[in-house]
This record gives C-alpha cells, sequence and structure tokens, in this order.
C-alpha cells in the first residue's frame, strides 16, 4: 500500500460541524486515504459527499466509553450501516474485562458483529487502559466473536497507541490491527506500522502525508 492508503482519516470531536465533515471527506478524496471515520450523527452526510468516490466510511459505535448497553451498541451499528457505514469501531466493554466477565464482552462483540454482516468490524480495546494480560485476553475474545480488527484506542482517554500494545496485538489476534490514538507525525505513523499495525487511525493524515 501506498502511506495514504493506510489511513482512516479521522473527525471524531463532538463538535465537529458539517462544514468540517465536508473538509474531512474532500481531505479524503484528496489524498487517497482508505476511509473516513465519523460520529454516528454525521454518517449520512458523509456517504453522500463520499458517494461518487472509492473512499469508505467508518463509524464508530459505543463511543468512546464503550459502557452503553450491547443492545443500544447493537442498534446503533444497524442504524450506522443502513446509513451508509462501510465499517464499524466499536468499543469494548473494558470495564467487563476488568472484572472478568469475560463472556459480556465475547456477547457483546458477538452481538455487534452480528448486526453487521458482511462489513468489517473493528473492537477498540483502549489499550491504555488494560494490562498486557488484560489486552491478550481482548485480543483472544474479539477472535472468539469473528472481528476483523482489533484497535488500540478511541483518542479520548489515555495515552493512545504504543508500539508494544500494537506488537502485542498482532501476536495474539490472528486478523488485522489498528493503530490509533496520538499518531501526530511520519515517524508516530512508521513506528506503528514496524510494530504490525495494518491501518493507521488519525486526524492528523493531511500532514503525516505531506511529511509536516
Amino acid at each position: 500500500m501506498n502511506l495514504a492508503e493506510y489511513f482512516d482519516h479521522t473527525n471524531l470531536d463532538p463538535a465537529a460541524s458539517s462544514q468540517d465533515i465536508e473538509r474531512l471527506c474532500q481531505e479524503a478524496m484528496t489524498h487517497g486515504f482508505f476511509s473516513v471515520c465519523v460520529n454516528p450523527v454525521h454518517v449520512k452526510l458523509a456517504k453522500g459527499l463520499l458517494a461518487a468516490s472509492p473512499v469508505k466510511l467508518t463509524s464508530v459505535i459505543g463511543f468512546p466509553l464503550g459502557q452503553n448497553l450491547t443492545s443500544v451498541k447493537v442498534f446503533e451499528t444497524m442504524q450506522a450501516i443502513s446509513d451508509g457505514a462501510d465499517e464499524i469501531d466499536m468499543v469494548m466493554n473494558y470495564g467487563a474485562l476488568k472484572e472478568g466477565d469475560l463472556e459480556t464482552v465475547k456477547q457483546d462483540i458477538a452481538a455487534v458483529r452480528a448486526a453487521c454482516p458482511g462489513k468489517v468490524l473493528k473492537v477498540i480495546l483502549e489499550t491504555s487502559q488494560l494490562s498486557d494480560d488484560e489486552i491478550i485476553s481482548a485480543c483472544e475474545l474479539a477472535e472468539l466473536a469473528e472481528a476483523d480488527f482489533v484497535k488500540t484506542s478511541t483518542g479520548f482517554r489515555g495515552e493512545g497507541a504504543t508500539a508494544h500494545h500494537v506488537k502485542l496485538m498482532k501476536t495474539y489476534f490472528h486478523g488485522l490491527v489498528k493503530a490509533s490514538g496520538g499518531i501526530r507525525t511520519k515517524d508516530d505513523f512508521q513506528t506503528m506500522v514496524d510494530a504490525g499495525a495494518d491501518r493507521i487511525g488519525a486526524s492528523a493524515s493531511v500532514k503525516i502525508v505531506a511529511g509536516e
């Protein structure tokens, strides 16, 4: 892949305006990013803007805390798909994971997986809040629930992506890994790709591909 094709060009700012989303989509089309990643309220707008382009559309579910009821995550997923989302980035219930309730975590992911058949599902672990052992468990549960990717972070809590966590996820999840959170420079990008990241989530995508 060329550099731009790694990116989910992202704007998850709760104050993002329609004009901000229009700019995001235009930048994605101009630079050839893989997808744009937006909050559910912006999916319809983004779908219309991207309709004539190959750029995919990603939306987030249970964002950014992961503490929504599974039924709410399922509804949110179905609505996002109906509105035009191609990929779903769901926040795992990492509170349940930390409590040792692994079945709840697995069933939460599996229910969202069932709600988006044929679509790419990424599970956000929020790695900054987990121990290495918890990250390994999360990867195993996501795989059992048939997720396509595990993803490091929301970008809303903790340090974001680290090379150590990406390597750990790549080792214990036999699918794809998305690094996101705090990736702001080309050096950051290269560090994550060298660690094994298959996709990069960033709001600084334009600056990174421009080498700024």
